[in-house]
Order: C-alpha cells, then structure tokens, then sequence
C-alpha cells in the first residue's frame, strides 16, 4: 500500500518515543533501545526520501532526560557520537543533498559533541533537497523562553522596537522556524511532551501504539493516508 502522493505533508515530526520499553520487553538493558532507535532512524530517512517529504523533524533528546541515570546517560551520548560520525562520513548526505541542522540548548551537551553538531551542520549548510532536524538538549517551553531572551536582547540594544514584535520575528528568534503538516508519536502515549509547542498548534497528530524502534514503513504509509483523509483546518 503505497500513500497518496499529492497529499503527502512536506514536513513531518516524530517523537521517537518507546526505545527503552523496547528493549525492557526483550530484557536487555533499557539503554541498549536506543540502539535499536538509532538504526530505524536510519530507515526512516530513506523512507521520507522515497515519499518526496522534504523535512524530517525528530524528536532526539529532551532537556529532561538529561536527568537519566549516568550510566544510561553516558551511553547516549555515545550512540550520539557514533551518530554523528556516520553521518559525516555517508555519501548519501552529499548524494541526496541532505542539509542536517540540530535545535536545542546544544550547550548542555559534552564539548566534542557540540563540535561535532557544528561541523555537520557546516557541511550540510548549503544542501537544500532535504532538511533533517534533530531536536536534542530540546524542549518547547524552552524554546519559547530562549526566544523571548532573544528578543529582550534585541530590544535593550536598540535593534527593533517594541512594536515590532508579531508571528513572524517571534518565528524567527525560535530554534527551528518551520512548522510540521503532520506530527507522529510512537510508544502509545497521546500527548506531545513539550515537542515543538510554538510550531505545532495547526500540525494534525497521529499516536500509535507501537514503540519506535518497532516502526516499519508500511506504519509510516498508514500515517500517511490517515494524513491524507484528513481536512486540514487552520482556525478554531
């Protein structure tokens, strides 16, 4: 089953939710999930691909879950290294002219890996076929405060005026200023933890009972044409 393509969203995000109640199902350590995740992540990026949907929002990381035990912690960030590496090195983010950009308080993380975002994202600058967002160190209330500081600085300096804040320069200070069509959650819980609060107050949601790492392309088709029956509407 194949989804209706003139419907399909250009921009879709997805909280990558269920990796550890994954692997505690197959009782392996809950980290070891995140593992498994990271791999379907991998597939998921091709799958998009194939449905002509041009941006990817993913939903990596929290500012809470920087309160996980250290030793879950510790292997994260590995996977993240390792993550981040691979990506560096696929001729497929050249190929596909993939442009990759990473939101969120990257400054919470150790130093290599904030130099590590940096490098990726100065590869991928100019690509401009796809955009992957990966969310990490990420959260929407957060976000909103950050770009209200933003703001504030702008105008103690002098730079903009009072008045001139509206939609479109609050837009502009927040991490990602692009809102998705369509946001999907994984793992059987129905809300959106602090994912994308500003961005996604007209996106349609789509919760399914699977855990992420679980996801299969025929579950992404499925979100896909549920997507595509629906009426979009843009009020109340």
């Amino acid at each position: 089953m194949e989804p209706t393509l003139n419907k399909v969203p250009e921009h879709i995000g997805i909280i990558l939710d269920g990796n550890r109640r994954f692997a505690k199902r197959l009782m392996m350590k809950p980290w070891k999930g995140h593992e498994w995740g990271f791999k379907k992540v991998e597939k998921l990026v091709e799958w998009c691909q194939e449905f002509y949907i041009r941006e990817l929002t993913l939903y990596c990381l929290s500012v809470q879950n920087f309160n996980r035990p250290k030793h879950e912690f510790n292997y994260l960030m590995d996977t993240f290294r390792e993550g981040f590496k691979k990506s560096f090195e696929d001729p497929r983010i050249d190929k596909f002219k993939i442009k990759i950009n990473v939101i969120g308080r990257t400054w919470m993380f150790p130093r290599d890996i904030q130099e590590m975002m940096s490098k990726i994202m100065e590869k991928t600058e100019k690509n401009n076929n796809y955009t992957i967002n990966l969310a990490m160190a990420y959260g929407g209330r957060e976000e909103v405060i950050d770009a209200v500081k933003k703001i504030a600085e702008e105008i103690k300096t002098g730079k903009i005026d009072i008045e001139q804040i509206n939609e479109e320069t609050f837009s502009r200070n927040l991490y990602l200023d692009s809102c998705p069509d369509l946001i999907i959650r994984t793992g059987g819980e129905k809300r959106t933890s602090n994912f994308l609060a500003w961005q996604s107050v007209y996106s349609e949601f789509i919760f399914i009972e699977k855990m992420w790492p679980e996801f299969e392309k025929k579950d992404l088709v499925k979100c896909l044409n549920e997507y595509s029956k629906r009426q979009r509407r843009f009020g109340c």
